[in-house]
């Protein structure tokens, strides 16, 4: 019995490998739809979900919205696999949303799947993501694929598409040489707070110009750093004795280290200020944060849950 074993398949295809109806019946295999089964010891992951619907809609079908988005790389969860056509066609699958557009659809393959363009896929999740997570994805989308700053905001100031008024905005917010989305996260937490803006990603030199860290946020003028610490470093006793060590070489060249760990995240308001104290103790003599309601709204949890890199602030 020649069928895939790792993908879904249409009952053609079985049949065509001599496959009869009665036996895709049976407990080794799954129907997922109408003519499309699986083995039923493949797990059902997103991939699967998505190849299975490719197999029974249109074939102008490209995923999209936040589909695409996590083909992309940036879960931001959810469960319906999210395609477009151009089609009139109206998707009865269950957990298929299939939405329809009246003009060519910008979109290329990744790993044999079509695909939104990281442009159009940007501005198609400006409806469904909240401010703080479109500026992480933007940043997310200039670090893990060949589109750049100029692409995105050339794409969201010449379409008029829904979604391009928060991706405008979101878009002047955006800096590059971000490596994470909760460092994303942090230099939002801080500037919405009205505190200045740290720099990202900064190789910190010793007197004699030797490297000594990269740092996650500086502010070079008062020295002081700020780091996200993520859950697997308080298992993981390796990193956690590289950590100590760097920190320790950061500290003798007179550096302040404000570590936020993601317990931390739970109360989000003490972050900005615990920086704000180290700020001022350096000499900063610039406004008290603000964290207003709509702070609290935009950095609340459980917005901030995910921080392997997907599910951030709403």
């Amino acid at each position: 019995m020649d069928l895939p074993r790792d993908r879904p398949f249409t009952l053609r295809e079985a049949q065509a490998r001599g496959v009869s109806r009665d036996v895709l019946r049976g407990s080794r295999f799954r129907r997922l739809h109408r003519g499309v089964y699986v083995r039923s010891d493949v797990l059902l992951t997103w991939r699967v979900r998505i190849v299975a619907a490719l197999l029974v809609l249109p074939a102008d079908c490209v995923v999209s919205h936040l589909t695409a988005l996590r083909v992309w790389g940036y879960d931001t969860g959810g469960d319906d696999v999210e395609l477009s056509t151009r089609t009139a066609l109206r998707s009865r699958l269950p957990g298929v949303v299939l939405h329809r557009r009246l003009h060519a659809i910008p979109s290329t393959t990744v790993a044999g799947i079509p695909v939104t363009r990281p442009e159009r896929t940007f501005v198609d999740c400006g409806t469904r993501l909240g401010l703080v997570t479109l500026v992480q994805v933007a940043e997310h989308l200039l670090r893990a694929t060949s589109c750049t700053r100029e692409g995105l905001e050339s794409f969201c100031h010449a379409q008029h598409l829904h979604g391009v008024t928060r991706t405008r905005r979101a878009m002047t917010m955006v800096r590059e040489g971000s490596e994470s989305p909760m460092e994303t996260l942090l230099r939002l937490m801080l500037v919405f707070a009205r505190l200045p803006e740290p720099q990202v990603n900064i190789d910190v030199l010793d007197e004699r110009g030797r490297f000594v860290a990269r740092v996650d946020l500086l502010y070079p003028r008062w020295k002081v750093v700020v780091e996200y610490d993520g859950r697997h470093h308080e298992t993981d006793r390796a990193q956690w004795a590289r950590d100590r060590r760097r920190r320790e070489a950061l500290e003798a060249l007179g550096y302040r280290i404000i570590v936020v760990a993601a317990a931390d995240l739970a109360e989000p308001r003490q972050v900005p200020w615990r920086v704000h104290a180290a700020l001022v103790a350096r000499g900063y003599t610039g406004p008290r944060p603000v964290t207003s309601v709509q702070w609290l709204r935009w950095f609340t949890r459980p917005a901030v849950l995910d921080t392997s890199g997907g599910r951030s602030a709403a």
